[in-house]
């Protein structure tokens, strides 16, 4: 990032404390979006994080519901998209590439492509915070973000900004081959240790409709990876994908 966009960045972040400030730079949001709201309540709620209501109590409302309703749109579109362009695909390539467009990753990129998560309304530990966690804060404003433009314009306006912002990343991801990691890492295990991978679930966390599972896999009694999903089963394929990778590495 260069030194005056920088400055810049820091400057929309020191004046992002209130839902005022969001009304100020609205138009420059929308610009960045590509899409005009009609109803901007809509979009200032999308920007704001739980952390921040908890330290000003006159807001009432933040993202979560939003980010609920985004991940259930977000996932249509996606496998309304595959369906239609992929008719010769079986069901479960079409899972696992469906899982690779909307998984947190890919919805981090998406936003960091549109380059408004300086925008956030978040509470004073979070704005301090830059490692792991504001990815997934990342991720979750970007679901949020598609449930206000499917309330605001519907479901055409949520797929016309979704394709026309990031085709090139959604048509990058499928072009990347389909490998089966479990299946690959079991064959190596089966004939090196001569046992099948032990999948481990070390934590599930998150609300019912936005669950992350973190998996580790043991063989011969050794942790080879982890991984995380949105489900045990990408997860795991996750776990697997790094255990083989340092398998090629030992």
């Amino acid at each position: 990032m260069s030194t005056d966009l920088t400055a810049r960045h820091h400057r929309i972040q020191s004046s992002m404390h209130s839902l005022e400030s969001l009304e100020k730079f609205a138009p420059e949001i929308e610009r960045k979006l590509d899409y005009r709201f009609e109803n901007r309540s809509l979009m200032a709620l999308a920007f704001v994080h739980r952390s921040f209501i908890n330290e000003n109590r006159n807001v009432t409302e933040h993202n979560e519901r939003l980010e609920f309703l985004g991940d259930s749109v977000l996932n249509l579109l996606i496998s309304d998209y595959l369906y239609r362009y992929l008719p010769n695909t079986p069901e479960g390539d079409l899972s696992y590439l469906r899982s690779r467009l909307v998984e947190a990753t890919s919805c981090c990129v998406y936003i960091q492509k549109l380059d408004v998560g300086s925008y956030l309304l978040l509470g004073k530990g979070e704005r301090m915070n830059d490692g792991r966690g504001r990815d997934t804060i990342l991720a979750d404003l970007f679901e949020a973000l598609i449930g206000a433009i499917y309330l605001d314009g519907g479901l055409d306006a949520a797929r016309k900004f979704l394709f026309k912002n990031f085709s090139p990343e959604i048509d990058k991801i499928l072009k990347t081959p389909i490998r089966n990691f479990k299946a690959d890492l079991q064959d190596i295990s089966q004939k090196k240790y001569k046992e099948t991978p032990l999948y481990l679930v070390l934590a599930e966390e998150g609300p019912d409709h936005s669950k992350k599972f973190v998996v580790s896999v043991v063989i011969a009694g050794k942790e080879w990876g982890r991984g995380e999903g949105n489900s045990k089963k990408e997860a795991q394929q996750q776990a697997a994908e790094r255990a083989l990778k340092a398998f090629e590495n030992e």
